[in-house]
């Protein structure tokens, strides 16, 4: 089963009513109302975005991220969740010198499982990743961002600085990585 980690995005509604309609099985917890204990019931997890920084909220996301790999399982981190992704596997952020918002083109730079070609996407963020730890892959990049899509070197772990939930192509890729075997 899928867990939705809503650390307080205002898209998280969009990506929960996708995956309502879609009849995905999954179950959404708030960051804030997580019980580290319950990650052992889940298969795979989507980090939502978030509208403010918090030291706990980083903690509880950093650990799903290392059960996530330590028991190899599948991990979307959204916007804030590829970035908290990029920080616990040794990468590096940087702060925007405006809002990054509107629609995106993505070019697809490396083959891999959940996007064939380049994707119409939406942003919104005023951080980003600068710099990928020595596990983590860029398989996607912008005009306006370098690292818009990547990925754990041996995992399916991913990370979108996009908000996927908000345009035809990003739900493609969220259907493709429910949709991946382990």
């Amino acid at each position: 089963m899928l867990l939705v980690v809503d650390n307080g995005s205002v898209y998280t509604s969009s990506l929960l009513d996708f995956l309502y309609n879609k009849k995905f099985d999954f179950k959404m917890k708030l960051n804030s109302r997580l019980e580290l204990n319950e990650l052992d019931n889940f298969d795979s997890f989507i980090l939502t975005g978030r509208r403010q920084n918090e030291q706990k909220m980083n903690r509880i996301n950093s650990q799903i991220i290392l059960h996530a790999i330590s028991e190899k399982k599948k991990l979307l981190g959204i916007c804030y969740g590829a970035e908290i992704l990029a920080l616990t596997l040794g990468g590096t952020i940087k702060k925007s010198s405006s809002l990054i918002k509107g629609d995106e083109t993505v070019i697809v730079s490396k083959k891999n499982p959940l996007i064939a070609g380049n994707l119409a996407v939406f942003q919104s963020h005023k951080y980003e990743i600068s710099k990928l730890g020595e596990k983590l892959e860029n398989l996607a990049g912008s005009q306006t961002c370098k690292h818009e899509v990547v990925k754990h070197g041996e995992l399916n772990i991913f990370g979108t600085q996009f908000h996927p939930e908000m345009t035809r192509d990003g739900k493609t890729l969220v259907e493709s990585f429910v949709n991946l075997i382990h």
